[in-house]
């Protein structure tokens, strides 16, 4: 996956604004929730100078009455305060979980759209982190936010207006103190945003690295590689921990800075203070005033402090996001492209070019092809001529750099890729079942099929037999990635699933290569009853199981350069012929 440089934070809070747009009456009650807690924070104080005030100066006037009145009203403040807290600890977390679950399915839907090329650059380990536990950050991030950057910012402004109606060279002295504290939260926050960046990349690293362990449990275990596998972790695991023990160094240091300008406020108010009261310009109510507003300020201080970390953890995890929401999706519907009808099944190359965006190398260059409805084409040549490249561009899995497709005549770039994709069937070598039922993975390939267009399907494919011998018939639970199939078993599924979607366009893409003889013989018949009527490209591996093929191109470096039917191709004696003689030679000794 590609890194990114470190996005400014105010480039981020724009992209993330938007969330709030079908939440913005909950916003706005949430924050009048908290600007209600915080007038029953800067009340107090002056409750207190009140009553300190008739206290000293004249003690008869603090009657019974008074004090109850001033009681009644702090209690009243104080429901309100309870009811207002309720209201943001409930359903501002709930608004909270709705943004991150809005960014997630935002994510998903991109991550949908994105091509080939991202995906064999990019470790799902790292995206399955910033789908889950990045955007876990961004719930209390987005919840808390509004609320404490509005409270602190009253707090601050009333409380200078109230204390320099008292005594303002106090005040000014005492608010100095505050750009040493910017100063401080600035320096650190650049550096907690890089640490926990680090550190949530380290953990879509652990993720990876656990995934490829366990998906590949049976190889760790063939070569009893476990302590192997067990060491790799290990330095993942190191590696994350050492991030987090540098992300709580900085967080102590920023808190402990934060600890020293605290104790320089409280020794100005004391100091000073106590000057000011000597000369007269300052009354013992109004010190105690100041010192209840500085514990005040000091602990809305304390607390935008500690929301720094939870601040830059919601930073990190929108940045994250952006990362890949930033990733273009190559392919995409051409403005005004249009459904692709009944098809026929026509493929047409012409002088179509290609080469991967990451290397300038041609895998495919100048090819001019013709392939007729009904027609069987099978590809054979070297590894690396271009046959699963060329296939991979029927379906606009990458798009040609030059020249163009057409299918029944329509350039494919002036069709949906939706339409263009649902007539086209692939069955490949490494066949993906997904963790589910027999039933649910043969109907991936036609979504709302009964269940007697299901079993028809597995009959064509010839699998219905075997599945009503599993525990559960159609309803029997493979596995992960069908781990509890064989692999002619599975094969025959994925078959089953393109007989259920019926595509006039057939690719084969080495379909038995990966099966025992036996499996080979019985996926092969079903491919035949599946080819009938269709436009079949086949890439073969075993050369015997093409020989039925209307037309075999031979692809090398140099594009295509033999081309017909297995009868001319053996006649003609060229490269094909001589690859058909070192097969069956070898399948010969191997039998031997």
């Amino acid at each position: 996956m590609q890194q990114t440089k470190t996005m400014k934070t105010s480039e981020l809070v724009r992209r993330f604004l938007p969330y709030f747009r079908n939440y913005k009456g909950t916003v706005a009650f949430d924050l009048l929730c908290a600007a209600f807690t915080t007038i029953c924070e800067l009340v107090l104080p002056m409750i207190v100078r009140a009553i300190t005030e008739r206290a000293t100066v004249d003690a008869a006037s603090l009657t019974v009455k008074f004090a109850l009145s001033m009681g009644g009203l702090y209690l009243l403040l104080r429901v309100i305060d309870a009811a207002a807290n309720y209201y943001m600890q409930s359903v501002g977390h709930i608004m909270g979980s709705k943004l991150e679950t809005d960014m997630r399915h935002d994510l998903f839907h991109h991550l949908q759209q994105l091509s080939f090329s991202y995906y064999s650059e990019a470790k799902v380990g790292q995206i399955m982190a910033r789908i889950t536990s990045d955007l876990f950050e961004v719930t209390e991030f987005a919840h808390h936010c509004p609320e404490e950057f509005l409270i602190a910012g009253v707090k601050i402004i009333v409380s200078f207006a109230v204390l320099s109606s008292m005594n303002l060279p106090l005040t000014l002295m005492m608010f100095a103190v505050l750009p040493f504290m910017l100063v401080f939260a600035k320096h650190f926050n650049g550096k907690m945003r890089r640490v926990f960046k680090e550190r949530n990349k380290q953990v879509g690293e652990i993720n990876a690295q656990v995934e490829d362990s366990l998906l590949g449990i049976r190889v760790v275990k063939s070569f009893a590689n476990e302590q192997i596998e067990e060491d790799k972790f290990a330095e993942g695991n190191r590696k994350f921990l050492d991030l987090k023990a540098m992300s709580y160094r900085v967080m102590a240091a920023f808190g402990t800075s934060n600890r020293i300008s605290d104790g320089l406020m409280y020794i100005i108010i004391v100091v000073a203070g106590s000057l000011f009261i000597k000369q007269g310009t300052l009354t013992a109510a109004d010190f105690t005033a100041y010192l209840l507003y500085a514990n005040v300020l000091l602990n809305s201080i304390r607390r935008i402090v500690e929301f720094t970390e939870q601040f830059q953890r919601g930073m990190t995890g929108i940045e994250r996001f952006c990362e890949i929401m930033d990733a273009p999706a190559e392919i995409q519907d051409n403005p005004g492209a249009k459904e692709l009808g009944s098809v026929a099944g026509a493929v047409t190359f012409e002088d179509v070019g290609f080469h991967y965006h990451d290397d300038t190398a041609e895998v495919l260059h100048h090819l001019n092809l013709t392939v007729k409805p009904g027609e069987s084409i099978a590809l054979v040549g070297p590894s690396g001529s271009g046959k699963t490249t060329l296939c991979n561009l029927i379906p606009r899995f990458y798009d040609v750099t030059e020249g163009r497709i057409l299918i029944d005549g329509q350039d494919i770039k002036s069709l949906t890729q939706k339409s263009l994709r649902s007539a086209i069937g692939m069955v490949q070598q490494e066949v993906y079942l997904f963790s589910g039922t027999v039933l649910e993975n043969i109907l991936y390939g036609k979504p709302g099929a009964t269940k007697d267009e299901v079993i028809e399907a597995a009959k064509l494919a010839g699998a219905h037999d075997f599945i009503m011998d599993l525990p559960d018939g159609y309803d029997t639970y493979v596995g992960e990635r069908g781990v509890r199939l064989s692999g002619g078993q599975k094969q025959r599924i994925s078959i089953a699933r393109v007989f259920l979607k019926n595509p006039p366009i057939l690719i084969l893409d080495e379909a038995t290569s990966a099966l025992d003889n036996e499996s080979e013989h019985l996926v092969q018949q079903s491919l035949e009853k599946l080819a009938k009527g269709r436009t079949v490209f086949t890439i073969a591996h075993r050369l015997t199981t093409i020989k039925g093929a209307d037309t075999i191109w031979v692809l090398t470096e140099n594009g295509v350069e033999e081309m017909g039917s297995h009868a001319e191709l053996i006649k003609k004696g060229g490269i094909y012929a001589r690859l058909y003689a070192m097969y069956t030679t070898d399948n010969t000794e191997e039998i031997a």
